[in-house]
């Protein structure tokens, strides 16, 4: 009589709005005066089906500034910024100072296991599975689905969740 409810745990970043964040601090970089003459530059590139962002400047700090500008523009735009797994600044060529900054799109199998994990540990009657790079998690009441929602938005895995595919 009464079918499965279920809904996707999914981390996704939209690239649209990342290119966007990524062209307007661009943008903002090149205008400022704190900026000038200083060759910073924020580039976005599509590595392997992995975009990375790559800032560049003469110096740590100016790097650092950089990422604070990116970060604001990311902010405004909605995008979470535990999607950033920031890289090291390192010395480039020309005594300059690079930083890679890669966007996590998908759950990996260790978070995809710690949320399955939590959902057990709620000693709720649901299912969850893990599929490729999301989790799908199944009961019978949606009131429990709603529950289970609840508890893994208050709970941090260091990535942005996104609920789809509710039914």
């Amino acid at each position: 009589m009464a079918k499965d409810s279920s809904f996707d745990v999914v981390s996704e970043v939209d690239l649209q709005e990342v290119r966007n964040a990524v062209d307007q601090a661009s943008r903002e970089i090149s205008q400022r005066f704190d900026f000038k003459d200083t060759g910073s530059a924020i580039d976005l590139a599509d590595e392997g089906g992995k975009p990375t962002i790559t800032i560049k400047s003469n110096t740590d700090q100016k790097v650092k500034d950089c990422l604070k500008v990116l970060e604001e523009k990311f902010v405004k735009r909605k995008i979470s910024l535990k999607a950033l797994q920031r890289g090291d600044i390192q010395p480039a060529a020309g005594g300059t100072a690079r930083q890679q900054i890669t966007i996590n799109q998908g759950i990996s199998t260790d978070k995809a296991k710690e949320i399955v994990k939590t959902i057990k540990d709620m000693k709720v009657k649901a299912q969850a599975a893990v599929q490729g790079d999301q989790v799908r998690v199944s009961a019978k009441s949606r009131d429990t689905l709603q529950d289970v929602i609840a508890a893994l938005k208050e709970k941090d895995f260091g990535i942005p969740l996104q609920f789809t595919n509710y039914r």
